[in-house]
């Protein structure tokens, strides 16, 4: 098929040369895009609001303006407060969708391992004799018996004083060591 490496239809310099031309271009192309959506931002800004026009206005005609963009901010603010509210109700509702979603799916088994069996296997499931084997399984375990510990027999603790006190208790001490 292939004999030895392949060489490049292009040398490294003229490629790092090619890839940095492309990043030039790109980054000059994310800066016009970046000032394309500001001036189209101002434009729709400018249109839906035009600029005010104060000069000539007496104190009161200002004071009412104010009052008349006082509750616009408000209307505007209700309504962006009604649209975060729907946003996080919405966010919650995928949130408990997607974990119902994952119950229903239940958790993931893991892939079973292959498992190689040789050819008296094979056979030996066919045949009916195996079973008999399979189900005697117990005979030929080994079987453990247990030894019973010797336990000393439980005395009143205040004879075995009385009997160990004074040279007595000592004498039997020494006379059952030999």
């Amino acid at each position: 098929m292939s004999e030895g490496p392949r060489k490049p239809k292009y040398s490294a310099t003229r490629r790092l040369h090619l890839k940095s031309k492309l990043l030039k271009k790109a980054a000059s192309m994310l800066v016009a895009e970046s000032a394309e959506k500001e001036h189209e931002k101002e434009r729709v800004v400018n249109e839906s609001f035009p600029p005010l026009k104060l000069s000539g206005l007496s104190v009161q005609e200002l004071q009412d303006l104010c009052k008349d963009l006082h509750r616009k901010i408000d209307v505007v603010d209700e309504a962006r407060y009604d649209m975060e509210i729907k946003v996080a109700k919405n966010d919650k509702e995928i949130q408990t969708l997607n974990q119902k979603i994952i119950e229903l799916k239940g958790v993931k088994r893991p892939n079973l391992k292959r498992v190689k069996k040789t050819t008296d296997d094979m056979l030996g499931a066919c045949t009916d004799s195996s079973k008999l084997m399979k189900a005697d399984f117990k005979a030929n375990l080994k079987t453990v018996k247990k030894e019973d510990e010797k336990r000393e027999e439980v005395t009143d603790w205040r004879k075995n004083v009385e009997a160990m006190s004074g040279m007595e208790g000592r004498k039997k001490l020494f006379n059952a060591g030999q």
